[in-house]
């Protein structure tokens, strides 16, 4: 299973919602394209749909890995320009399941925020980096997807948001995945790719036992921006981005 061909992404967008499963996930996989959005003016927010209390590489007591988490979390996105960061409630790290109650959650959250674009992590597993398929990863991406469509755009689908919280429905016009197997939308990042690095390393207790952080990740960016035809020395990050309108 794969996608099909990346659309050309919208040129109109004004608000972006990002939804995964983790702290630390956009950083990874998404930073410096947000750091170019912000720059640009887009209005970005996060949606997490844990606090990761299942990471960590050392002995901190399990109790206090999602207040921890959740602070480099913010941390993270105020290195990049963002400032509306949101966490679920209710769902587990190591156990996020494609559900109703999750699929409404993120139904609320597109139809409170009302994003022209989405970007999320891909629902399907990218076998050759096996890091990247997490079940939690895949399962909020389905979820999200779910929740793009049919979910938050049909005012019949979770009546609450709309008799009790008066969430009119929405449409989001386009999906950005990050993590896609056949990723062919490369975004180049070189000129923030500082930002992203300041957000990973807000990470502390995800990064600071890595070696060479900066390293990896330059590895990583110019096998994208390579992959894509940039030009030699440049770094990218690379998506599927489909049409959902």
């Amino acid at each position: 299973m794969s996608y099909p061909p990346s659309v050309a992404p919208l040129t109109d967008v004004e608000r972006v919602l990002v939804v995964v499963a983790h702290p630390d996930d956009i950083d990874f996989g998404a930073a410096g394209t947000i750091a170019r959005w912000t720059a640009e003016g887009l209005e970005v927010a996060y949606l997490l749909a844990t606090r990761g209390e299942s990471g960590g590489f050392d002995e901190t007591p399990r109790e206090l890995m999602p207040a921890i988490r959740e602070a480099e979390q913010r941390a993270a996105a105020a290195a990049i320009g963002v400032k509306d960061v949101e966490f679920l409630d209710g769902y587990t790290d190591g156990a996020l399941y494609v559900t109703h109650d999750l699929r409404r959650d993120i139904s609320r959250a597109i139809r409170r925020f009302r994003p022209d674009r989405v970007l999320t992590q891909s629902p399907v597993r990218r076998w050759d980096r096996i890091g990247v398929g997490h079940p939690d990863h895949l399962a909020a991406g389905e979820a999200t997807m779910s929740a793009v469509y049919p979910d938050a755009r049909n005012p019949f689908a979770h009546p609450s948001l709309l008799a009790d919280e008066g969430l009119e429905a929405w449409s989001v016009r386009e999906v950005w995945l990050m993590g896609s197997p056949t990723a062919d939308h490369a975004v180049d990042v070189t000129d923030t790719f500082g930002a992203k690095l300041d957000a990973l390393r807000a990470h502390v207790s995800q990064t600071a036992h890595m070696d060479d952080l900066e390293g990896m990740l330059r590895g990583f960016l110019r096998a994208n921006a390579e992959a894509a035809g940039l030009p030699a020395g440049r770094l990218a990050e690379s998506f599927t981005v489909l049409a959902t309108a």
